[in-house]
């Protein structure tokens, strides 16, 4: 990566050289002058070969870097860009670049929540604008999961600069167990994406327990200036969800290992997707079926994710989550056996 950094630099500095009109360049003046830059920005004491500027020059002229530059030689001694408005600042974008960008933005527009995304719409308008072929208008091939209609998603940027900028929160928030909202303030740490909801963790101002909330149970929000925010010393962001499915942890919560059996059916999802990345095989059945186990933290999500496979998975172990998985099913049953209507 450095290698890189100080051939732009080279780069960068010889395009400086030749667009200025008013001297004459010799191979030794741009050697010296990448060396001055070089120094500059990454106090590199280390001469430069004539060879490494003769490279250079020969990278900037070809189509590698898309540059093309048109630099030529002039009394067999003096370098120069025949085009004198030319710079490798200024090279325009080719069809294959507009493409590329133009589908990466497609995906970053997935995340409307986001100003900085949407952001880049208007940006990559802009380049299209400088393409002068036609370029062909395609639909998209790529669509990611995603929910517009999800309340609390405008409240996506707003908490994401706050945990930025280290703001605090002034919130209006009720939860589904609650009666009524109740009002706040709150020093956001982390955003969380699960299953096309958000979740914002954090700790409300007078207590030191770690919570999520989910956006769209924000009644109101708002950026409480006048307040001084308190840094996170409660959770990792980096470890916090190593042993966990979803998004809810207790403090205190320790990991378990969960060993479930999964019919031949529906062993081949499970397998190529994992309930958790610790999952591994524990045994394979003769009948095509295959024991699992996974490492995490026993919650409502999990429990939610081994209930989407309803008859085709069995918890082994532990007692605890083969009684809760046990009685979920039973009360299911129960359901279903009820006359409705």
């Amino acid at each position: 990566m450095p290698a890189n950094r100080n051939a732009l630099i080279r780069y960068k500095t010889i395009d400086n050289c030749l667009r200025n009109k008013y001297r004459r360049w010799t191979l030794e003046d741009l050697i010296d002058a990448c060396s001055d830059a070089l120094y500059e920005y990454e106090g590199i004491t280390k001469g430069i070969s004539r060879r490494t500027i003769q490279m250079d020059i020969q990278m900037m002229r070809s189509e590698k870097l898309g540059y093309n530059a048109p630099i030529v030689v002039y009394d067999n001694k003096y370098y120069k860009y025949e085009d004198e408005e030319y710079s490798i600042t200024n090279t325009p974008l080719s069809e294959q670049d507009l493409k590329v960008m133009s589908e990466a933005v497609e995906v970053l527009r997935q995340f409307k929540g986001f100003s900085y995304f949407s952001n880049m719409g208007d940006i990559i308008s802009r380049l299209e604008d400088h393409v002068t072929s036609a370029r062909q208008k395609t639909i998209p091939v790529i669509d990611f999961e995603k929910n517009e209609s999800l309340k609390g998603i405008d409240y996506l940027d707003m908490i994401y600069h706050a945990v930025v900028s280290k703001q605090v929160l002034r919130m209006k928030y009720r939860s589904f167990k609650a009666r009524s909202a109740s009002s706040f303030l709150f020093y956001p740490y982390l955003l969380k994406e699960y299953r096309n909801r958000w979740f914002v963790f954090g700790v409300k101002q007078g207590t030191s327990v770690l919570v999520n909330l989910a956006l769209d149970r924000i009644h109101s929000l708002e950026i409480a200036k006048e307040e001084s925010y308190r840094e996170n010393t409660v959770f990792d962001p980096v470890t916090f969800f190593d042993d966990l499915v979803g998004v809810t942890k207790n403090t205190g919560s320790r990991a378990e290992v969960v060993r479930f059996w999964v019919d031949r059916l529906n062993a081949p999802y499970v397998e190529t997707k994992p309930l958790h990345k610790s999952q591994r095989v524990v045994e394979r059945q003769k009948d095509g079926s295959i024991v699992f186990e996974i490492e995490v933290v026993i919650n409502q999500e999990l429990r939610r994710e081994i209930c989407g496979f309803a008859e085709g998975i069995r918890v082994l172990s532990p007692p605890v989550l083969v009684h809760q998985m046990a009685s979920k099913f039973q009360q299911a049953n129960d359901l279903y056996r009820q006359e409705w209507f």
